[in-house]
């Protein structure tokens, strides 16, 4: 073995050194951050069950909260009552309870509101932690039901194996498990909009400085609805956020209202006193046709709106990008 290929092999060990200290603090974090929402919820429901707080106390409790802890926005009212339901769903099922906490909370607050029964949402648990779901991924296993078609199964095609963190045993053959494992020659719809994110997050992130990351799968909290920006930046020349949707569909008027839905939940939470309105930018692409809309909030003057046009890429620019992203696909599946 040469010097060059040791060295080489010392380099690539520290750097999943780093990789695995990052995940572990993350994890770390996580864990401490569940275990804070158990025990908020499991002290308010007590308090409640003996009747020593009310509703309106717990709303003043968020208002402490938001006073003496501003910029955290997981104690609001809404979710204190969702940590006070978390600790009540799993505190008689000490091993489901051992998972929720190492799933984050966006996960499980899916998990808590979309399952119909305790076996329903231990599956998911087991199956989010054991397959590394994102909050997307999780939402598409559930809008296809998958628990029901696997349950459903007979036993002897779907062992108890399943349940456990041993891995999944189940028949290749089958299109529904095939798609649930992701074993196929081309990308899955999840698999394509991960990586159109991180495309266009690099692409505009290569903008220049103007364009600061905020996140993916931004998290917003309308009323009781948990809902999700696909890119949030904020624009540091315009002095505004730029919220960003993808869709790998065709392009529907929904689509833009949905968007205008959340720039107005932007303004109303997130947005400075000092800022501008948010932008908010469409992008429905299939390889078919593209679809690139901005929207803008009707008050902004026609200046403003001229300058915006400055700064932004275009949808010239931005046409060519998912083009090239297309290209870049089919190489990939051809390959």
């Amino acid at each position: 073995m040469t010097k060059d290929l040791i060295l080489h092999e010392q380099l690539i060990e520290i750097t999943q050194r780093v990789i695995a200290a990052r995940q572990n603090a993350l994890q770390s974090a996580n864990t401490v951050l569940l275990d804070l929402y158990w025990q908020i919820g499991e002290y308010i429901s007590h308090k409640i069950a003996t009747a020593e707080w009310t509703k309106n106390t717990v709303e003043q409790l968020a208002q402490l909260l938001a006073h003496t802890q501003p910029g955290l926005r997981g104690f609001t009212s809404i979710n204190l009552f969702r940590m006070q339901q978390f600790y009540e769903t799993y505190k008689d099922h000490k091993k489901v309870a051992v998972l929720v906490k190492l799933l984050p909370w966006a996960h499980n607050l899916i998990i808590l509101n979309q399952s119909k029964s305790p076996e329903e949402r231990e599956f998911y648990l087991r199956m989010a932690l054991q397959e590394g779901w994102s909050c997307r991924e999780l939402e598409h296993q559930f809008k296809s039901n998958l628990f029901e078609r696997v349950v459903l199964l007979p036993r002897k095609i779907v062992p108890m194996m399943l349940y456990s963190h041993s891995g999944i045993t189940a028949p290749l053959s089958d299109a529904y498990i095939r798609e649930f494992l992701g074993i196929s020659n081309q990308h899955t719809e999840i698999n394509l909009q991960r990586i159109l994110n991180d495309k266009i997050r690099s692409f505009f992130m290569e903008l220049g400085c103007d364009f600061c990351f905020m996140g993916s799968e931004f998290p917003l909290q309308i009323s009781e609805w948990d809902f999700s920006l696909d890119l949030l930046f904020f624009h540091r020349g315009l002095n505004a956020l730029v919220a960003i949707e993808l869709k790998l569909a065709e392009f529907s008027s929904s689509h833009l209202e949905q968007l205008s839905f959340y720039l107005e939940n932007l303004d109303n939470t997130l947005k400075k006193a000092h800022e501008k309105p948010s932008i908010g930018l469409l992008l429905c692409t299939n390889k078919d046709r593209n679809v690139i809309e901005y929207v803008f909030n009707k008050t902004l003057p026609s200046s403003y709106l001229a300058e915006c046009k400055a700064h932004l890429p275009s949808k010239t620019v931005l046409q060519a990008k998912l083009d090239e992203f297309y290209i870049e696909e089919e190489d990939e599946v051809t390959a």
